[in-house]
């Protein structure tokens, strides 16, 4: 073990004997390491005792530790809330960090409604009066899901008031896909009770919801309503055929998380959740984690619950685990307090749940195995490029650029991310021209990147603050502070815009980084690639991977672009008419938007509609649509 300073000693012998957080800190002040103890001082000092047994990790662990700070907390609970916040905050390099940032597809529906109508959201909001079902990974099943209940089910999928009071029902209901509650054709209890339904099917109460729609059936049968029985008798016909593709994994129909992990020979590890809601599996998620060396299973499974579930995502009443924790009952209290009921915390050793996390399993080592074949093939793709373009570095990143635009307006650029072959999504950006009028592509191109490499520092590091306009997947992403400097730039484009963008590189003292230009010339051999110093461009193989990862490239990056310039386009063509118009702002414009959905029904709609619109009084109504008509 290293000789201690005099400060770390004296922190040490003043540690205090109460549950809390301790902090480890090198002689930059950086933290390296959060932990949580229910008595901070025995906690601690277990790092520095001289034993055999000290994994290299923490031996490397201590011997940069020059100070360490602790916070005092209540209860263990406290110490493991603070933990998390604290892990989130720092990121130290010797914690387990759930690199999972994303939030995943739920269905809402919101009972507290008269009409309630479902909704996807990728968020729980607390203390709301509706229901949540899912999570749905892939979020193709979450969609499927929707398709099955709406043939099931008539839900209305529109998002007009409904009151009973519409003049006439649309095309949904021609089509029997609606029953048409905003005309009372449906009644609110007729309406509740269907909902009923709805929640029993999504629930996996499957028996208990046609043994009701039965009963229901024969009761309008014997009262001689023969078409409702009829209709009822289809649903029900339905609804069984809908089961039959659903794979039932348990008899209890039970709602529960199960989570298991999978250790390769080197270390690397994958953790796989399945969500079973009603007994179903609705979908699965991976995680993984590189050098677990000196973890244990134990610590990666705790470290993963405590950042998992720290998000807003639904919380099941039974979570089945591989093993048993230490901190178990801490983390069933936790959990217990965001679900607002218990939880439970499983580990079998047979049984049904225990064969689930065996499933779960080999889920986790699927995942693994697909993984590493993918990243070795994605080195071979990525030094086939390198070789067959003679690219001074090996392109591990590659970012590729777009412009959108028509005739010059709502002018857009996008920048795409790939790492090792594979889309790195949270680096994605967007730009919005600036400095150039009228349709000049190249020039276009010139001022996003040149934006793109205006800030470099001078440790060959790129800070994003010159890109303002971060995607929708990562709103925060702006204030990241810095992004590395990209191994190959890829432009959609030929000579033209490959030279102006050399310009701007040389200017920034960038011109060493690798620039190609990909565009389609001619039909027969259609991918081409222009480089810097030839003046003709090459032929790509048509059957090389290195061709299919830049045409991936090329295509991610003019799919963004014209995704974003139609928002762009969108939004200019629907709310301009309505900003010339006073007193209408961002807020009522929005109000409007969502009330009639569209610039031509709130055109079309009458004044008295215009005066239910939440923020909307007489005068302001009135202002509206004496605009509206008199333009």
């Amino acid at each position: 073990m290293q000789t201690l300073s005099h400060d770390l000693e004296w922190q040490l012998q003043h540690l205090p004997h109460q549950p809390g957080v301790y902090l480890m800190k090198n002689r930059h002040g950086t933290v390296i390491y959060v932990g949580k103890a229910i008595v901070l001082a025995h906690r601690v000092k277990s790092y520095f005792q001289k034993s055999a047994d000290v994994s290299p990790k923490t031996r490397s662990l201590v011997e940069q530790i020059a100070s360490i700070d602790t916070v005092v907390t209540g209860s263990e609970l406290e110490a493991l809330l603070l933990e998390n916040n604290l892990i989130k905050k720092y990121r130290p390099k010797y914690n387990v960090i759930l690199r999972d940032d994303k939030s995943y597809p739920m269905l809402r529906l919101p009972i507290g409604e008269d009409f309630p109508r479902l909704e996807i959201v990728r968020r729980v909001r607390q203390g709301d009066k509706a229901l949540y079902f899912g999570p749905y990974i892939p979020s193709g099943g979450l969609y499927e899901m929707l398709r099955v209940l709406r043939t099931l089910f008539p839900l209305p999928n529109c998002n007009i008031v409904i009151d009973g009071k519409a003049d006439r029902p649309c095309i949904e209901f021609e089509i029997k896909r609606c029953l048409a509650p905003c005309t009372g054709n449906q009644s609110k209890e007729a309406y509740q009770e269907m909902i009923q339904s709805v929640i029993l099917f999504l629930e996996g109460k499957d028996r208990l919801l046609l043994t009701q729609l039965t009963e229901k059936m024969n009761r309008h049968a014997e009262e001689l309503h023969f078409e409702e029985a009829a209709r009822i008798r289809d649903q029900i016909a339905k609804i069984k055929r809908a089961l039959e593709h659903q794979r039932i994994i348990s008899s209890q129909r039970e709602d529960q998380d199960i989570v298991a992990l999978f250790r390769a020979s080197d270390d690397t590890l994958s953790v796989a959740v399945l969500f079973v809601r009603g007994g179903k599996v609705l979908g699965k998620k991976e995680f993984f984690f590189e050098a677990m060396t000196d973890l244990t299973d134990e610590e990666v499974v705790s470290h993963f619950l405590s950042q998992f579930y720290d998000k807003d995502r639904i919380i099941p009443k039974r979570v089945v685990l591989p093993l048993k924790l230490s901190d178990q009952s801490v983390l069933q209290q936790w959990l217990a307090e965001k679900r607002g009921e218990p939880v439970a915390l499983l580990s079998p050793t047979r049984g049904a749940r225990r064969r689930l996390i065996d499933l779960a399993i080999d889920n986790a080592k699927s995942a693994l195995e697909s993984r590493h074949q993918t990243s070795q093939k994605a080195e071979a793709t990525l030094a086939e490029l390198q070789s067959l373009l003679h690219l001074s570095q090996y392109p591990y990143r590659i970012e590729g650029y777009d412009i959108s635009n028509i005739m010059g307006t709502s002018a857009v650029g996008s920048m795409v991310v790939f790492e090792g072959g594979v889309a790195k999504k949270e680096n994605y950006r967007h730009f919005k021209i600036r400095t150039v009028e009228g349709a000049n592509d190249f020039a276009m191109m010139a001022e996003i990147l040149a934006r793109r490499v205006a800030p470099a520092t001078a440790d060959g590091q790129l800070p994003l603050g010159a890109v303002e306009e971060p995607t929708s997947l990562h709103p925060k992403a702006v204030n990241r502070p810095q992004a590395p400097l990209p191994n190959l730039i890829l432009i959609d484009g030929g000579k033209g815009q490959l030279s102006a963008v050399r310009e701007v590189l040389e200017a920034a003292g960038m011109g060493t980084i690798d620039l190609i230009g990909l565009a389609k010339e001619r039909e027969y051999h259609p991918e081409q690639v222009y480089l810097p110093d030839l003046s003709l461009p090459i032929d790509l193989p048509e059957k090389s991977l290195a061709t299919h990862l830049l045409m991936q490239v090329r295509d991610e990056a003019h799919r963004f672009a014209i995704t974003h310039h139609r928002k762009v386009r969108s939004q200019k063509m629907l709310q301009s008419p309505l900003e010339e118009i006073a007193g209408i702002g961002k807020k009522r414009r929005l109000a409007l938007l969502r009330h009639f959905g569209s610039i031509s029904k709130i055109r079309d709609a009458p004044l008295k509609e215009i005066e239910k619109v939440p923020t909307f009084n007489k005068k302001v109504a009135r202002q509206l649509f004496d605009a509206i008509h008199s333009s």
